[in-house]
Formats: structure tokens, C-alpha cells, sequence
């Protein structure tokens, strides 16, 4: 589990395929305190597990399953990628509970300056919008944000100075790919209303054998 709020930046020292997996071996700026195997470290809003530590760097596993849904697959020798450390009992949480499990790819449309912030924004598939709110939380690349603006497509974000210069926003520009995460209570939400969907359709309940239908409203006074 995670908060979205960016530990360190992170340089990717090697990037090794096989097939269609990879391992990342990746230094912090900052090293690691207490760093132990095993661990999980976000990439880019990714939740990876630690394998090695060594020379300051730690080197992790990625899945096929993991590139093909997230923009690790893109990643080389050479780039800077957020990180951040598993929230541990009674951190701070300063973001929102992230869970380092992407929901889909994002595209940045435009970013403009807003004052001493900027707004950027995203473009997305339309079907993670239902999982969304104006002014809930979204993950950008491991980044908490609060969400603007937003549309059935789209969202804008406003970045203040301290998260431009501490993450890897600083060098967003139009047309980059990025990890989105929604909102885990959005999540749950939608799971819990879909397993019910039989009783809004005017289908019996499994459980109950009532129908929630117009009739049934009526009966009840409603």
C-alpha cells in the first residue's frame, strides 16, 4: 500500500528482457534506509518487490502482464522514474491509498502554466472514467492528485512548484504516456453496485428473491 506522495527520484541503470519479461535495476538519489529484500517499492505508481539491493540500487522483476498494461514496458537505460517505499503503520498519509496497481495508460494532452502551478491534461479510456470524481483523488505515475477537471475522457490536474520539481512532472510534456490509478473506494463501490446490478434490472435477487423494480417501490409507499 501506498499514499501517491513521491519519496525520491530514481535512474535507471539497466533494463534486462527476457521474452516478454523484464528486471529493472534501479539506483534512488537518495539511498534507502533500512532497505530490505523483499520489499515493495512503487516505479511510476507500479508496485514492484525488491530482489537485490546493491551499490545503493535495487533490482526488481516485471511481469508480461505488468508491461503490457503499464508504461514500464517503455522504460530504458538512462530515465528517471518516481519512487516510492510501502507506507508502513503510522506514516503520515499525505496523499490517498494508492494500491501500485494500474488501472490504465494516460496521455498528456497539453500543460499550461496556471500562475506558479501548471494544469495539465490527460487523456484516458473513457471506461476508467466511472471510477473517477471532480475533486477525488487519481494516481498519475505513482503521483496523488486531485482531479480539476473532468470529462468522459479526459482530466486536468493543477501541479503546484514543490511536485513539479520533486517527480518526474517536470519533464511531462504533450503526447507522454503515464500510469493512471484510480480511487480504491471508487473500486469497491462500483463492485458492490454492480453485484447487485440483478436487483436493478428488475432481476430476483439470489439471496432475497425480492425485485427491486418500480412495482416494488410502489408497494412500499415510495
Amino acid at each position: 500500500m501506498f499514499t501517491g506522495i513521491i519519496q525520491d527520484l530514481g535512474d535507471v541503470l539497466e533494463v534486462t528482457t527476457t521474452g516478454k519479461e523484464a528486471r529493472f535495476r534501479i539506483k534512488p538519489q537518495r539511498p534507502f534506509a533500512d532497505a530490505t529484500i523483499g520489499e515493495s517499492i512503487a516505479v511510476n505508481g507500479v508496485c514492484l518487490t525488491a530482489e537485490t539491493f546493491d551499490g545503493g540500487a535495487f533490482r526488481a522483476y516485471a511481469s508480461g502482464e505488468t508491461l503490457s498494461r503499464t508504461t514500464l514496458g517503455s522504460l530504458r537505460q538512462g530515465q528517471t522514474v518516481n519512487l516510492e517505499r510501502a507506507l508502513a503503520l503510522g506514516d503520515r498519509l499525505g496523499g490517498h491509498l494508492v494500491s501500485g496497481h494500474v488501472d490504465c495508460v494516460a496521455r498528456v494532452a497539453r500543460a499550461a502554466p496556471l500562475g506558479q502551478a501548471t494544469c495539465f491534461r490527460l487523456s484516458f479510456p473513457r471506461e476508467a472514467a466511472r471510477q473517477m470524481v471532480l475533486k477525488g483523488s487519481v494516481a498519475l505515475d505513482g503521483i496523488s492528485l486531485t482531479i480539476s477537471a473532468l470529462g468522459a475522457d479526459f482530466l486536468e490536474v493543477t501541479v503546484i512548484p514543490e511536485t513539479m520539481a520533486s517527480t518526474t512532472m517536470q519533464a511531462w510534456k504533450p503526447g507522454r504516456t503515464v500510469n493512471l490509478e484510480t480511487d480504491m473506494i471508487a473500486k469497491y463501490v462500483e463492485r458492490l453496485l454492480s453485484s447487485r446490478g440483478a436487483l436493478y434490472s428488475g432481476e430476483p435477487s439470489a439471496q432475497t428473491g425480492a425485485v427491486f423494480d418500480e412495482d416494488f417501490l410502489r408497494r412500499n409507499g415510495f
